[in-house]
């Protein structure tokens, strides 16, 4: 009887299929995380806008539940700054998706933002809402 001798190869190291699908989910699970971070940003600055809008909202009712006779139109960012919750020494902005600033404009019920320079009396200036709707609470104070 002949005898078979079996070489038993030492396995060291990947192969590199096994490298590749590796490199693949790590790839994958990087993508989706940026993606929700950037996502997950965007909210937040809706949200703090949505915030920022409602804190305008409240000062402009209170100052003209103390003024029943000022129009709305003749509102302005002076009027309503004591009147702001916590007493910022300048009036609230908020950052758009692209990090400029933008302006809320006070000249309306319920005010908004636009990326604009506001004065009061003027035509009301292009808003600012990314989301598309303006009952979301998102880039505006909905209603």
């Amino acid at each position: 009887m002949k005898s078979r001798v079996h070489v038993q190869l030492s396995r060291r190291g990947f192969t590199l299929l096994e490298m590749t699908l590796v490199i693949s989910v790590l790839l994958l699970l990087i993508t989706v995380g940026l993606k929700s971070t950037s996502a997950f940003k965007t909210w937040r600055l809706a949200r703090e806008a949505g915030d920022t809008l409602r804190n305008v909202y409240v000062a402009q009712r209170t100052y003209l539940a103390d003024n029943p006779t000022t129009p709305v139109t003749s509102l302005t960012h002076a009027l309503l700054l004591p009147y702001i919750q916590n007493g910022p020494a300048v009036f609230p902005t908020a950052k758009s998706l692209t990090n400029t600033n933008l302006n809320v404009f006070v000249g309306v019920s319920p005010p908004f933002l636009t990326a604009t320079a506001t004065t009061s009396g003027a035509v009301p200036p292009a808003r600012y809402d990314p989301s598309g709707s303006t009952t979301d609470s998102l880039w505006d104070v909905g209603e």
